[in-house]
């Protein structure tokens, strides 16, 4: 078992020395302290007081030890009990204040680590499970598919329908490589059947020739949507609730006729497939092609999906659903890989 980082041993002692010396005379047990504390086991306690291996506990729990411990009215009676924030003194509330400003710079201090460690092992596209998986692509009419897409044309290429199709070979040939023992499939919208959706699922590129992609994102509880927009017309824009305010996220062009484009808008989105609530449902998506590669890179890109993955244990830690809208630039005609630690980067995320 891997030793207990310094400062979670640090946080683990000073929440024991509270407990056992905050005021002279008193030495309150496990027990009373849980009581007080409100909907808290003993065990609870014991856990985060540890001498070896102790747990973090939440941020609320340190601010109500702070309450607690900052004034000895809170023993006073026949039980311990936990004031009010209204009901402390101006004094208390100083020193109520100070404790929280320590214990949570503990706290802080010992999440490092542990963040650290969590991101290490932080692997999105790895699954534990069997799968299956399958990539649903957009379709593409006949009409811009060429005639290699025409089944009659003696050099009929299937993949000449799929639109997105870097986004496609990039994305599936890293899922296998973190998978090899699991299936992984992609099919075009039109020919997804109900056994295509009820395993993981990762829905590539927009609504236009996408109608799962679509259906399924209605489903989910993410609260970006795409729809199209009369100042852009050669993809769909994003729209998403900032605050109870809508917020529309657009491209970047060079040149003022919005021919050549200086940066696109990619998301990159989880949450529980709303089919099959034990598997994941994925959505890497853009304005356009160029946002679509870009959310799939950020974390396929050797060179920076580390660090973005660990971005992403630390903003959305233990939580199955996300959304992330991002810059995806591009330089010299080349989709370039978000940076998501870089500033601007990120232009929304949820929660």
């Amino acid at each position: 078992m891997n030793p207990s980082p310094p400062a979670l041993l640090q946080l683990a002692r000073r929440l024991r020395e509270l407990r056992e010396q905050q005021w002279p005379g008193v030495r309150l047990t496990q027990a009373q302290l849980a009581s007080a504390l409100g909907n808290v086991a003993p065990a609870t306690v014991s856990s985060w007081e540890s001498p070896s291996a102790p747990k973090l506990p939440p941020a609320t729990r340190l601010l109500a030890y702070a309450r607690f411990f900052a004034t000895r009215r809170s023993i006073e009676g026949q039980t311990p009990r936990l004031l009010t924030p209204e009901s402390l003194t101006d004094d208390e509330a100083v020193t109520c204040e100070e404790l929280e400003q320590e214990l949570l710079e503990l706290r802080d201090q010992a999440r490092k680590p542990l963040l650290r460690a969590e991101a290490a092992v932080h692997r999105s596209w790895h699954f534990t499970d069997a799968g299956p998986l399958t990539i649903v692509c957009a379709q593409l009419p006949r009409d811009m598919a060429g005639s290699f897409a025409d089944p009659a044309d003696p050099n009929y290429t299937v993949l000449r329908l799929f639109a997105d199709l870097d986004a496609l070979i990039e994305l599936h040939g890293h899922i296998r490589a973190e998978n090899p023992g699991m299936g992984v499939f992609f099919k075009a919208s039109l020919l997804a059947v109900p056994d295509d959706l009820s395993g993981h699922v990762v829905l590539l590129g927009g609504i236009a020739y996408n109608h799962v992609t679509q259906r399924l994102s209605e489903m989910t509880s993410l609260p970006v949507r795409q729809e199209k927009d009369p100042e852009i017309k050669t993809g769909e824009i994003f729209l998403a609730d900032d605050d109870g305010q809508e917020r529309r996220f657009l491209p970047n062009w060079a040149d003022k006729t919005k021919t050549t484009l200086k940066e696109d808008v990619g998301l990159l989105a989880r949450a529980p497939n709303p089919l099959n609530s034990n598997r994941a449902l994925t959505i890497c998506n853009g304005v356009h092609s160029r946002g679509v590669l870009g959310a799939v890179r950020a974390l396929t890109d050797a060179q920076i999906r580390d660090s973005n993955e660990q971005y992403i244990a630390k903003q959305f830690p233990g939580s199955s659903s996300f959304a992330i809208l991002m810059r995806v630039p591009i330089i010299g005609g080349q989709t370039m890989t978000p940076d998501l630690n870089a500033p601007g980067s990120v232009l929304y995320q949820w929660p």
